[in-house]
């Protein structure tokens, strides 16, 4: 899918999805709430996250191209706050930073832990920004990263069951 907001509603219609989706949707609310949004994308190595990885996810961690977890900054009181919906509460006893009770003024957790941040000032920015990234795997990352996502949602909804 290229429109974003299409991405952002595949999350209603099949109760899951990853980053990208979830928070261009949750933007999309925040904007239509009038409340100011900006993405933040925060590169990481899927290898120092402090998941506990099956045997299998341990083996394709090694080796991957930096990951680009994305999230939502929005405007309150005054600052910029962070709001990160990635991981959901089924997650929580497997030791995922899952953001219970938010307050609606803190940061929440921050899905990954990240090596570095770059906050976009539109939905567009972020999406070029991502295309500029992936564009500089090689056909093996490009295959190799598929591979695990595919394992790594296998994974999660075994945890969630």
């Amino acid at each position: 899918m290229d429109n974003p907001l299409e991405w952002a509603s595949s999350i209603l219609e099949n109760n899951k999805g990853s980053c990208s989706p979830k928070h261009y949707l949750l933007g999309f609310l925040f904007g239509k709430l009038g409340i100011p949004v900006k993405y933040a994308t925060f590169g990481f190595n899927w290898d120092k996250q402090k998941i506990s990885y099956n045997t299998q996810l341990k083996q394709f961690v090694q080796g991957l191209p930096r990951g680009y977890h994305v999230a939502c900054k929005v405007f309150i009181n005054e600052k910029w706050v962070l709001v990160d919906a990635t991981w959901d509460i089924a997650l929580k006893k497997y030791s995922f930073p899952v953001n219970l009770n938010w307050d609606g003024f803190a940061d929440t957790l921050n899905a990954v832990n990240p090596a570095e941040e770059i906050v976009h000032n539109s939905l567009e920015e972020r999406i070029k920004f991502a295309k500029a990234k992936r564009a500089l795997w090689s056909d093996a990352d490009r295959i190799n990263y598929a591979k695990f996502v595919e394992a790594l949602n296998q994974w999660l909804e075994s945890l969630r069951k």
